[in-house]
């Protein structure tokens, strides 16, 4: 009997899948150019930031910090002439003060050589009237007489000179009528007694002279 011969099977091979089919991609759609400046489009409201050139950076910051080492040295004079005129201040208000002591002291002692020369005539009024009781109206008299003229030549050494008014023509800048009485002898106002006499110091009137006056009559 004959042996059939035995040949191996084939082996299964993976079923392979059916080849997909390839989706395809939709083009972007093409969106219509925006209008040009010719077509009256509206500009974009963006800023684009450009970045400065090295150089150009280089001499703004140069500019930047010369402005602020003037403004520091402005503040710094600023202060310099704040603390300045406080201290201008202070020296004023010393020197006022000052002035105003050295015033006082002034009016409370500028009479000290008037009074030291009066004192002279006091004390010669002293001598007066502590005379002997039973000395002659004569030698008192001379005594008055002495006094008085010393008194008369402290007030010239002084600057008070006699306003002479007796006879002169009737000045109101220097007399000050106390009377007066009508004339046919006189054609002007004029001085015909001196009830107290006037002085002036140093050329301007201190004190007016009280006179009678004399003037023309009425009518005359």
């Amino acid at each position: 009997m004959t042996k059939k011969k035995h040949h191996p099977k084939p082996e299964a091979k993976e079923a392979t899948p059916p080849p997909q089919p390839t989706p395809s991609i939709p083009e972007p759609e093409t969106s219509p150019a925006a209008p040009g400046p010719a077509e009256g489009a509206a500009a974009d409201d963006s800023v684009e930031v450009v970045p400065l050139p090295v150089d150009e950076y280089e001499e703004l910051r140069k500019a930047f910090a010369s402005l602020e080492h003037d403004f520091l040295r402005m503040r710094q004079e600023r202060d310099e002439l704040k603390d300045k005129y406080i201290r201008k201040l202070a020296e004023m208000d010393n020197l006022r003060k000052r002035v105003e002591r050295e015033k006082s002291e002034f009016q409370s002692f500028a009479l000290n050589d008037v009074l030291r020369d009066i004192l002279v005539v006091v004390d010669n009024f002293a001598r007066a009237l502590a005379g002997p009781a039973g000395q002659d109206g004569k030698s008192f008299q001379d005594g008055m007489e002495l006094i008085h003229k010393q008194l008369a030549d402290f007030l010239i050494k002084k600057g008070v000179t006699p306003i002479e008014a007796k006879g002169r023509i009737f000045d109101p800048t220097l007399h000050q009528a106390f009377d007066s009485e009508e004339a046919e002898d006189v054609q002007e106002p004029t001085v015909v007694e001196e009830m107290q006499k006037g002085y002036l110091l140093h050329g301007r009137l201190l004190r007016p002279s009280l006179v009678k006056v004399r003037v023309p009559k009425k009518g005359g």
